[in-house]
């Protein structure tokens, strides 16, 4: 099992990964190999982000999962030292 920190730099590795090929692909929208990468890395994301929020909440507050109460507010902030 993943502790926090090893979750986020996961998604801080994905985020990167994703921001560098929409460099890319902004000067080559015909390169169909960086767009099948670009979804390949934003479905791990995706999926490394829902195991952050279920296990330590959520990274952003509009993905807040409770409807019944807010959380975003619980903290430790993912920012935060503590959290990481």
């Amino acid at each position: 099992m993943k502790t926090r920190c090893e979750l986020m730099q996961i998604i801080q590795k994905y985020d990167f990964a994703l921001y560098d090929l929409t460099l890319y692909l902004d000067t080559h929208t015909q390169c169909t190999e960086a767009l099948a990468l670009f979804d390949k890395y934003r479905t791990m994301r995706d999926k490394a982000v829902e195991e952050y929020t279920q296990r330590f909440g959520a990274l952003r507050a509009e993905r807040n999962q409770n409807s019944r109460r807010w959380e975003w507010g619980k903290g430790p902030y993912p920012w935060e030292r503590e959290a990481n």
